[in-house]
């Protein structure tokens, strides 16, 4: 009778075991039953068991979709590339019409793809396994977030990728190698599909990509254990929980000042006020530069990973400084180390200073942040701000996943810069073991939110 029981129970577990870890094969690996093709029309044929997608000249993007939607899912797939191609896997994804708001960029087609797309980049930059929003908001989560999985491609090789969305959560692995982690929320369903990228060269007509083992679960989804990846949350003054679990917290909850100070005083200045969730700085001069507009946290930081959201408007000029000190009673605000806010296209302070050394995410007066365009930096639109100090006194500026400023307080290259700069006769600039984090009032209206913290 026990031994029975015991092979019922057997029985039972293996049964529940096998529920969990189902999969449905997207791919049948004969025809292309269940796929429809989109935008483009770079040829999509099956050819050993294997969706090849071949690259044609003057055509748009080329997208083999699925004629399913999925919303939580493990979508799991192996690929191989030609080396000079690039290509990307679509998932929660749309189509619209190309003059709705969906900032479609294409107007070329009467539809246009858009959605979350898991990068495929074999090129030596090493963005495979990013998370890019085709034709939308553009880069997600660069691959500068994760240096360390820049290697994990394989060129000229069959390459594995995982993608886990679940709720809110979405991450990729690439042959094992974990790669992003985004929260996001925009579209929390759509379909799958396979990107063949538009060329422009015809020395490129005909390069390869192929797919094989494709396949999905939809059902008792289990998570996959904490990589301690770089997480880039895009929801408005949250912590994830794996955010949380690394050591970050809001120093802006969204709904009060807590936590915050006038600069050399107690009291908020009056210019400064919290509407739907942003913390506003107005414009005009009602408490100006001088009678003190700045605010900074009531904490001191050391070692720390600052992030920070900010939308501008025209000629806007504020900033975000750090290791700041209120002993200096200068007439300008309290000094200190200062990651630029401003309007580079209308401001004139953007053609000041040396070398383009006060334009946006500059260190101001010392170090021009060196953008590459593909921050895509509007007026009106929320961008990422980052500040990362690491106890060894290296330091870096980053803005919508790029890194654009990287120095080493106290290094001879920093203290050369300062001398030269408008901080030359401030003793010890920049220095200090701790400092308030400081945003600055300069007569525009800026806007702030998720700002958050996490000491290293």
């Amino acid at each position: 009778m026990r031994k029975i029981i015991f092979l019922l129970i057997t029985a039972c577990f293996i049964s529940q075991f096998s529920a969990a870890q189902k999969w449905e094969k997207l791919f049948n690996g004969k025809d292309l039953k269940g796929f429809r093709q989109l935008n483009g029309k770079a040829p999509y044929t099956v050819e050993n068991g294997e969706i090849v997608g071949r690259t044609v000249l003057n055509e748009p993007n080329s997208f083999l979709a699925t004629e399913k939607e999925y919303g939580d899912f493990i979508l799991e797939l192996d690929l191989k590339v030609a080396d000079s191609m690039n290509s990307g896997i679509q998932f929660r994804s749309e189509i619209k019409d190309a003059d709705d708001k969906c900032n479609v960029t294409d107007k070329r087609t009467p539809e246009r793809v858009h959605g979350y797309q898991a990068e495929v980049d074999p090129s030596d930059r090493g963005w495979s396994g990013g998370i890019y929003d085709e034709a939308r908001r553009g880069w997600l989560y660069s691959m500068e977030n994760n240096p360390a999985a820049k290697k994990a491609f394989r060129p000229g090789q069959w390459n594995h990728y995982k993608i886990e969305c679940i709720g809110n959560s979405i991450r990729i692995w690439l042959n094992g190698v974990a790669c992003s982690h985004l929260i996001d929320d925009m579209t929390p369903k759509g379909f799958i599909a396979l990107q063949v990228h538009a060329i422009r060269d015809a020395k490129n007509v005909g390069e390869e990509i192929r797919w094989k083992n494709i396949r999905i679960q939809t059902t008792r989804l289990k998570k996959a254990p904490d990589d301690n990846v770089f997480v880039v949350n895009t929801l408005v003054n949250t912590i994830s929980p794996d955010e949380k679990r690394l050591g970050y917290r809001l120093l802006f909850d969204g709904k009060t000042m807590d936590g915050w100070k006038g600069a050399n005083k107690e009291n908020i200045p009056p210019v400064w006020y919290v509407e739907n969730g942003t913390l506003n700085v107005s414009k005009g001069r009602s408490a100006s530069v001088s009678s003190g507009g700045d605010i900074i946290t009531s904490e001191q930081f050391g070692a720390f990973d600052l992030q920070f959201e900010f939308r501008m408007t025209d000629t806007a000029n504020s900033g975000v400084k750090y290791f700041v000190v209120e002993k200096e009673k200068t007439t300008n605000g309290p000094i200190g180390l200062e990651y630029q806010v401003l309007d580079d296209d209308r401001h004139p302070d953007a053609r000041a200073g040396r070398d383009g050394n006060r334009k946006l995410a500059s260190l101001y007066d010392l170090i021009p942040s060196n953008k590459n365009g593909r921050e895509k930096i509007a007026i009106g639109e929320w961008n990422r701000g980052r500040i990362v100090v690491y106890p060894d006194n290296r330091v870096e500026h980053w803005i919508n996943g790029w890194k654009v400023v990287e120095y080493k307080r106290g290094s001879p290259e920093f203290l050369a810069l300062v001398a030269k700069s408008k901080y030359a006769k401030i003793p010890d600039f920049g220095m200090g073991a701790k400092g308030h984090i400081l945003l600055q009032e300069h007569g525009t209206h800026v806007a702030f939110r998720s700002i958050k913290i996490r000491e290293l």
